[in-house]
């Protein structure tokens, strides 16, 4: 007997509930973003090697480098430079800022930030590019697997309270590389970042969350502000006072992180949370095609 139209989608449901929750969020926003984008250009695999690794299951038996894993008890298979640099590596701030949302929005900057980089991730696999979460995964993958693993770590919280800033790992040159935060951090710990990635040559892009309030400091009278990460408490007898010098320090903030992204030949967008996800989504995506030669 042929499936019903009732039967089928209650099954699809069914299918989908197993899901991550970001990640049937992301599949929704992607699926706009997706229309009118073609694929990233592809080059093929060259020969240069990166780095030894050990044999996971999944791996083809040709990729197993028999001299090193001679050397040991474990199977290593050896990697190329392309094959890591094909890659995009992704990262989002999940600090205690990045959970401050005002009545502006409907919204957290974390959620949006985890939205937007897990819809980046369905747009890349969907087009067969390696995926890794930056400080968690080892190995870049690709399909269906891959991003259900990506969401469930991109919104795992353990113990420990997370960075504000990515963790300093090596990746390899030509990499790609996409951060998403608020990146209020001092400008000094945001060049030894920026620097520290650039110097081998990885091409990064950096897309600043910013929720609506912070943006304009649209408060007035008495006000007490309680910083999110050590910042201390500020009691302000008149806000709106304060809103003028506010708003000419974040905008110079901004800019001078623009400049030094610029000079690295990197990618910086801002984003704030009132605004649709796929605002920052296309022009993100469309930024990684154009990386790829």
């Amino acid at each position: 007997m042929a499936e019903t139209a009732v039967s089928f989608r209650r099954r699809a449901e069914q299918l989908v509930a197993h899901l991550p929750p970001l990640l049937v969020k992301a599949e929704q926003v992607a699926a706009i973003v997706a229309q009118g984008v073609h694929g990233r250009r592809r080059v093929g695999p060259g020969e240069t090697f990166w780095q030894f690794r050990r044999y996971e299951r999944g791996d083809a038996a040709t990729m197993i480098d028999w001299r090193a894993s001679a050397k040991s008890t474990r199977l290593y298979v050896r990697e190329t430079e392309w094959e890591a640099a094909e890659s995009v590596w992704l990262w989002a701030d999940a600090s205690a800022s990045m959970r401050f949302g005002s009545r502006l929005s409907d919204t957290t900057k974390l959620e949006r930030a985890q939205l937007i980089l897990m819809a980046l991730a369905v747009l890349l696999v969907r087009g067969d590019e390696n995926i890794a979460l930056l400080g968690t995964d080892r190995r870049p993958r690709t399909g269906s697997a891959a991003l259900t693993r990506f969401a469930t770590r991109l919104t795992h919280e353990d113990g420990d309270e997370p960075s504000s800033l990515p963790p300093l790992e090596i990746l390899p040159k030509h990499a790609q590389l996409v951060l998403v935060g608020d990146f209020l951090e001092p400008l000094d710990q945001l060049e030894t970042m920026i620097k520290h990635f650039a110097g081998s040559g990885v091409i990064a892009h950096l897309v600043q969350v910013l929720d609506p309030a912070e943006e304009t400091l649209p408060y007035a009278g008495r006000i007490l502000f309680d910083g999110l990460e050590s910042e201390g408490i500020m009691l302000a007898s008149r806000a709106e006072a304060l809103r003028s010098d506010y708003v000419h320090r974040l905008n110079a903030h901004r800019e001078a992180l623009a400049r030094l992204t610029r000079t690295m030949g990197w990618s910086f967008t801002t984003h704030h949370t009132d605004g649709a996800p796929q605002a920052a989504l296309l022009p993100l995506y469309v930024d990684l095609a154009g990386q790829v030669t």
